[in-house]
Parts: C-alpha cells; sequence; structure tokens
C-alpha cells in the first residue's frame, strides 16, 4: 500500500512518513500541492490516500483536493487533510470539496491511525 504526505514542512513529512510506514504503508512525499500532482501523474499504483496540509506555496491542500477530485484517474484516492485549520467552517469546505477525514495539528499516531481504520485502510487499533 502506497501514501502520499503533503506538506510544506519537512519535519511535519518525516512525522507523518514515520507514522504511515508504522501502518504498513510506502510513503512518497510532496512539499505542495502542485508537486504531487506532478507526482500523481507518473504514479503506478496510484496510492491509497494523501495526507494533505492546508497551508502550502504554489498550491494548497483545498486546491490539491479540488484538482484530485476533478481527476478520473484519482477518484478513488482516499483524501485526508492533516492541518492546524481548525475552524468549523474550514473543515466543511475541505470535506465538502472531497476530503474524506480531517485531522487538526497536534495530532498523536493513535489519532492518524484511528482515522485510517475508520477510512477502512488499517486494521482498528493498530497503534496500542
Amino acid at each position: 500500500m502506497q501514501a502520499m504526505v503533503i506538506d510544506d514542512s519537512r519535519a511535519m513529512r518525516l512525522i507523518l512518513r514515520r507514522i504511515v510506514t508504522q501502518l504498513g504503508f510506502e510513503v512518497i512525499e510532496a512539499g505542495n500541492g502542485k508537486e504531487a500532482l506532478d507526482l500523481l501523474q507518473t504514479a503506478d499504483p496510484v496510492p491509497q490516500v494523501a495526507l494533505i496540509d492546508w497551508n502550502m506555496p504554489e498550491m494548497n491542500g483545498l486546491e490539491f483536493v479540488t484538482a484530485v477530485r476533478a481527476d478520473e484517474r484519482f477518484r478513488q484516492m482516499t483524501l485526508m487533510m492533516v492541518t492546524t485549520e481548525s475552524e468549523h467552517g474550514q473543515i466543511v469546505r475541505a470535506l465538502a470539496a472531497g476530503a474524506h477525514e480531517y485531522v487538526i495539528k497536534p495530532f498523536t499516531p493513535e489519532a492518524i491511525a484511528e482515522k485510517l481504520a475508520l477510512l477502512g485502510l488499517v486494521p482498528s487499533g493498530i497503534m496500542q
């Protein structure tokens, strides 16, 4: 299984990489939405899940979600926002654009595992 981690913070990408690797994923990293879209064009297979920051240069997380949802090839990919944006309106916008889940930073490894389990991507209780 493959996961894509999209965040402009290298430290945050490292943290998320470590968590999802422990859950059995291979990880592809991107520093912003545009870089992630470029990587998706040649990805084979398409990653099962993308963990996406909202605030990034060039193309933010919401723009990435919208672009992915508009492309037939990526329809099956699960999209999870992992961001500091905690305002209810922002969460609603992300989910309306096509994100499946929303995790607010800071988070615990268990919170990420729990959301991925909810989405059916990992067995529940895996990080206990």
